[in-house]
């Protein structure tokens, strides 16, 4: 039967809201937020405890922390996690499991030593692990991990033990014990690559798990049977045999099966287990998760950034896993199990698989998300992604651009009852989004379109006007009191970017385009063709991908050392290196665009200068680009009119004040939406709470 106040609900989705029995606790559904990195950690634990109370909130049954370091022989700075070090940091995780267990979830601490993975910048502690290799981190530190000797592990197992201690103490359900995404001291013992030992904690499978039983048995015994002992293990690191392979690891779950409450299955390392929509597809992750529940009588935990209930509903209903895994889409949709229960699946914000959110853990920043713009500010501003406070005026709102900026402007605007109108100069709402969702792997990210559109036809108080390009005489005629800017920006086609902030010199006769004559599909006709990448985001590598695809000779330039470098932000630049090699795109790293002649293009060396001549037919330049602005410059100058036709303001917000990502232009529209007619803060208050490391007595 549906529960109470769910009658709307697909009756074949009520499997999705079964308890599950976890060890000594029983989680209300199947729906587990697993553990996810968000860049606040110890640094904001208050916006982070609000941040994991909104999703508990939004329905989910297990709430969990990023990982947190046990020790600080285990630091990972420069990156920001939570800390249970010692007990001054039981307040701030209790913080946490206090929101989230107000909303009637259960709450999971990922407790976690980085082993050879944290280089210890902070703590200045001598990394070490089970072999004396350099560490193994994203940055390349000139820094080695010294090989643990016996008391070392006995040190370990103890530090680990008075974690959980802490863990239950704070008030935590799950205790987790980590092994997973090349991160975790106890999958490098697991692993041959790391763990080249020849005692009882090296060579066979059964030596190298040895130190994993020993800590769940150590936490089982700490915690007893008040709380649940979750593993989180990766079950192929997809090297083939140089690293851990689905067989092996099947192998090790089965030797300790039953040992844990838990098996929360993933892929190692992060960068396959979170992989963007660009590189795979929803459930990515089923064929090696499959086998898994076959090893165990224990709850299996999966994730494959799920946003289809259909596709929820089968990975239960084969048996797969008995609940359903999720960082992403938690993070895109706080409520989706909410939505679902009552029968609002068309409601839910689906995640696009861009991975904006990653970035927050690698810049050390407060997680963003481009479809949720009330994620990481849920404390800081005091926004919440499914409610937003009436309007303070009866004064009515237009619209220019409605692309990401204006959609979530005119969306948020309208949810707060203001007279919305939105007038859009093309015959499709969407922008840039509608535009770029068409280049090779990008289609999930017309999500960002979809799902506003749909959600703005529900707003009786919202007009909106496709093919209409409106003029500034036009605008003042319209007279609504409120005009917001959201025109967008074009790629410049004169070199301008980061590398050159003057145009570079180009002949008449060069055949130049920029990434909008691409998205206009007026592509070149031969090649070799040359892009020239000063962006260092996404947007030169899915330009090449389509040129080689239609069979032209490409040859990708960049001052920097990689193609799309900004990319290991978000998980993605290896994969776009080798998808290019392997398409036969030439990459020329360390190299600027000096001047574009006919059928050439001069590059110089980044560091001595001296040039090079490459064939191109073509050149498109990916460097950087230039608000729409004409319609904002006229109103502007025609601002003797405004009172006469009754407006107050004109505001430029997202890509048509300054470009950014498409996670920004969201932001800046709901940041609109959400402060317009509030009182401004006072002068030298900040626009948002912060919090202040106090001075030691």
């Amino acid at each position: 039967m549906s529960e109470p106040g769910s009658s709307q609900r697909d009756s074949r989705y009520d499997i999705l809201f079964e308890p599950v029995r976890i060890g000594p606790k029983t989680t209300k559904n199947r729906f587990f937020q697993v553990p996810h990195c968000n860049g606040m950690g110890y640094r904001d634990p208050t916006a982070l405890a609000h941040m994991r109370g909104v999703k508990a909130e939004g329905g989910w049954g297990v709430v969990c922390t990023e990982e947190v370091e046990i020790h600080p022989s285990g630091d990972i700075t420069p990156y920001i996690e939570l800390r249970i070090w010692d007990d001054q940091d039981i307040p701030a995780l209790a913080l946490t499991a206090e929101r989230i267990h107000e909303h009637g979830a259960l709450a999971g601490i990922e407790l976690c030593h980085n082993g050879a993975d944290a280089p210890n910048l902070w703590s200045r502690e001598v990394p070490m692990g089970p072999t004396a290799l350099p560490v193994a981190t994203f940055q390349y530190h000139p820094v080695q991990a010294r090989a643990m000797n016996k008391r070392d592990i006995r040190d370990f197992r103890q530090w680990h033990r008075a974690a959980a201690l802490r863990a239950r103490t704070a008030g935590y359900d799950l205790i987790y014990v980590y092994a997973a995404h090349g991160l975790s001291l106890l999958q490098h013992f697991m692993s041959r690559r790391y763990n080249q030992r020849s005692d009882e904690y090296g060579g066979s499978m059964e030596n190298r798990v040895r130190l994993l039983r020993e800590v769940i048995e150590d936490t089982r015994d700490a915690v007893g049977d008040s709380c649940a002992v979750p593993v989180r293990i990766s079950l192929d690191e997809l090297l083939g045999a140089e690293g851990l392979e689905r067989a092996e690891v099947e192998d090790m779950i089965g030797t300790i099966g039953d040992l844990p409450d838990l098996w929360d299955v993933t892929l190692s390392g992060w960068e396959n287990d979170s992989m963007t929509s660009r590189f795979a597809e929803e459930g990515h992750e089923e064929p090696f998760i499959a086998g898994v529940k076959k090893l165990t009588n224990r709850p299996v935990v999966g994730v494959g950034r799920y946003t289809s209930v259909d596709r929820m509903m089968s990975i239960i209903n084969k048996g797969i896993v008995d609940l359903i895994g999720a960082a992403r889409p938690s993070i895109a949709d706080p409520f989706l199990p909410d939505k679902i229960r009552h029968g609002r699946v068309e409601d839910i914000r689906e995640c696009i698989g861009c991975n904006i959110c990653v970035s927050g853990d690698f810049t050390m920043s407060p997680i963003r998300c481009t479809q949720n713009p009330t994620m990481g500010e849920e404390w800081r501003k005091g926004w919440h992604p499914e409610r937003i406070r009436a309007r303070e005026s009866d004064k009515p709102v237009l619209v220019v651009g409605a692309g990401p900026a204006g959609l979530e402007a005119a969306l948020a605007l309208g949810k707060r009852g203001y007279e919305v109108t939105l007038a859009e100069a093309g015959t499709e709402l969407g922008g840039r989004v509608v535009r770029e969702c068409r280049l090779p792997g990008l289609s999930a990210w017309r999500r960002v379109k979809d799902y506003r559109e749909l959600q703005l036809r529900k707003l009786p108080a919202v007009a909106i006007f496709p093919d209409n390009a409106l003029d500034a005489s036009q605008v003042l005629e319209l007279a609504v009191p409120r005009v917001v800017v959201a025109t967008g920006a074009r790629w410049r086609s004169d070199g301008v970017g980061r590398h050159w902030t003057q145009p570079i010199p180009i002949a008449e006769s060069a055949r130049i385009f920029t990434p909008d004559d691409i998205l206009d599909v007026s592509l070149p006709e031969k090649g070799p063709v040359l892009i020239w990448d000063d962006d260092h985001y996404y947007m030169a590598g899915v330009v090449a991908e389509k040129l080689a695809d239609i069979g032209l000779k490409v040859i990708y330039a960049t001052p920097a050392a990689e193609a799309s470098t900004w990319t290991r932000n978000t998980l993605e630049q290896g994969f776009i290196q080798t998808r290019l090699l392997n398409k036969g795109v030439e990459i020329i790293p360390f190299h600027a665009l000096a001047r574009v002649d006919a059928n050439l293009a001069t590059l110089a060396c980044t560091f001595t200068g001296r040039e090079r001549s490459v064939s191109a037919s073509s050149v498109v330049l990916v460097t950087s680009r230039l608000p729409r602005q004409q319609l904002l410059l006229d109103l502007m100058t025609q601002q003797d009119a405004w009172l006469d036709a009754g407006i107050e303001t004109v505001t430029a917000i997202g890509d048509a004040l300054a470009p950014a990502t498409i996670a920004h232009a969201v932001y800046a529209g709901h940041r609109y939406a959400e402060e317009l007619d509030a009182e401004a803060p006072a002068e030298g208050q900040l626009p948002f709470k912060r919090e202040v490391t106090g001075l030691w007595p």
